[in-house]
């Protein structure tokens, strides 16, 4: 059980010297990955809309 204590205590420790992001960084970071994550939907959409096309047009000659 003291192996899991000390633990605890490390990481509380090294918790307490981490650099956290203000609320507006925290606000940009999360409009950067939320968008990045739409773009990204978008884009293999219509790419696997395109391929499911090109497969259908391929098998109907």
């Amino acid at each position: 059980m003291s192996k899991v204590t000390n633990f605890l205590q490390e990481v509380g420790s090294e918790m307490r010297k981490t650099s956290w992001p203000k609320s507006k960084e925290l606000t940009k970071y999360t409009i950067v990955v939320v968008s990045t994550v739409i773009v990204m939907a978008l884009f293999f959409t219509v790419i696997d809309l395109g391929i499911s096309e090109l497969f259908r047009w391929f098998l109907s000659l």
